[in-house]
């Protein structure tokens, strides 16, 4: 068997991506490492190259050896190894959306995390709450498809909520997002929004304390991992910036919540899993609310950074990171 990281790609999550690959591949005893560039091309990247790449989630990573294939199919088509295992480090864009998954599900090669459909349902914010609100409660949202027309659909949601959560329809690391109530100046989020020409779900604001939680898929079935609090400072959000960087927030794992809430919230977290299709591992979002607990959205590739939210999680269940790779490398295998 032969373990190949794949990471990359051309989403702008890529450095997320890199951050990820980096302690996958600390963590694993010498499995080669894909870089699928931002161009199409695939390369072949040694492990030192990798490592010793400083500030990922700010620099982009340059290989130094030339790319061996044009694009990711060809890639696939010439494998040179045998009995290959893909370990996904991808995050957003063609990596997460199912199009990743479905190249390598025609071929027949395994790889970790959910497959094509379940990649695809939970990648689009709006279809995932369309599955799971008959089993979860969910906040209210409209998905917008043209951004010329963002304008009157954020006065429609204005006019039954203070204030509204504005985030890409299909896409993570909080890349995109902006919080408008009655005062918000909405010129510089209009010419963001429409600068970046895609699809947005615009969001009624739960006010509560955020929880985020991992399901991890073993031989037998999915468990829940500890629930985490995200604690944001006043003018901050848990964007890009306050994931990575560190700017104004704090993750407090586990969270400080009573037993209740945990065991709902990993139950609720469970049953997104299930219901969407997710196979090997996902983590999902919920506030907690004066009125409950409300679900957000749920990733199906999230972070496996050294500073991401479900290593802290299998960290804090007594689950090594390499154990959980493991295990991960053997499901995608049995499936």
């Amino acid at each position: 068997m032969t373990v190949i990281v794949l990471f990359g790609g051309h989403s702008d999550e890529r450095h997320v991506s890199v951050a990820s690959a980096q302690n996958i591949v600390r963590s694993l005893d010498a499995p080669l490492a894909w870089f699928w560039a931002p161009n199409g091309a695939v390369h072949d990247v040694h492990r030192d190259d990798l490592l010793h790449h400083k500030n990922p989630f700010t620099d982009d990573f340059e290989p130094s050896r030339p790319a061996i294939w044009p694009d990711l199919e060809q890639a696939l088509d010439t494998l040179p190894v045998e009995d290959p295992v893909f370990l996904l480090a991808l995050h957003g864009g063609e990596g997460e959306d199912g199009g990743v998954q479905r190249l390598m599900e025609t071929r027949g090669i395994p790889f970790t995390g959910s497959g094509s459909a379940a990649s695809a349902a939970a990648f689009d914010k709006g279809r995932a709450k369309e599955i799971v609100e008959n089993h979860l409660r969910v906040a209210e949202s409209l998905v917008v498809d043209d951004a010329r027309a963002i304008d009157g659909s954020i006065a429609t949601m204005r006019k039954r909520h203070e204030k509204i959560v504005l985030k890409p329809v299909a896409g993570g690391s909080s890349r995109g997002l902006f919080f408008v109530d009655l005062t918000t100046d909405l010129a510089p989020i209009m010419a963001a929004i429409r600068a970046l020409k895609v699809p947005y779900i615009l969001e009624q604001f739960i006010s509560g304390r955020e929880l985020t939680v991992g399901i991890v898929d073993g031989e037998n079935r999915p468990r829940a991992l500890p629930v985490i609090e995200i604690e944001t400072d006043p003018g901050f959000a848990f964007d890009y910036e306050g994931k990575y960087l560190g700017k104004g927030t704090r993750e407090i794992c586990p969270a400080k919540i009573p037993d209740a809430i945990r065991d709902k919230a990993q139950q609720m977290a469970l049953t997104a899993h299930t219901v969407l299709g997710c196979e090997g591992y996902s983590r999902s979002d919920l506030i907690f609310a004066n009125d409950g607990l409300y679900f957000l959205e749920l990733n199906t590739l999230p972070g496996l950074t050294s500073s991401s939210l479900v290593p802290q999680q299998l960290q804090e269940a007594g689950v090594s990171f390499r154990d959980f790779l493991e295990e991960q490398i053997a499901f995608a295998r049995m499936r």
